[in-house]
């Protein structure tokens, strides 16, 4: 991971009524970490959960890594398209 602490990777809810659920993380401190799905939870308004109730997926939607790279802000879009084509990419293999 890189030291950004997971910051643009997935994230799966394992504890709550949203579990299962994926989401990006868009920011973190020592012991939460905020996460968005571009609908519900926007960036302007992220889910902040424990780190222990979030599995941390090792992978990070090429545009979104892009723009992290750059400096640029996220944007729900990014976020909603991101975890389309991850299930998507799910459903097909």
């Amino acid at each position: 991971m890189d030291n950004r602490d997971g910051i643009g990777y997935f994230g799966v809810s394992r504890a709550g009524h949203d579990c299962n659920e994926i989401y990006v993380i868009i920011n973190n401190d020592s012991e939460y970490v905020y996460l968005a799905d571009g609908k519900s939870k926007t960036v302007d308004k992220p889910k902040k959960k424990k780190k222990k109730h979030v599995q941390i997926i090792i992978h990070i939607d090429q545009a979104i890594k892009t723009k992290l790279s750059q400096n640029k802000l996220l944007i729900n879009e990014d976020i909603k398209r991101a975890i389309k084509l991850y299930k998507n990419n799910l459903k097909l293999n």
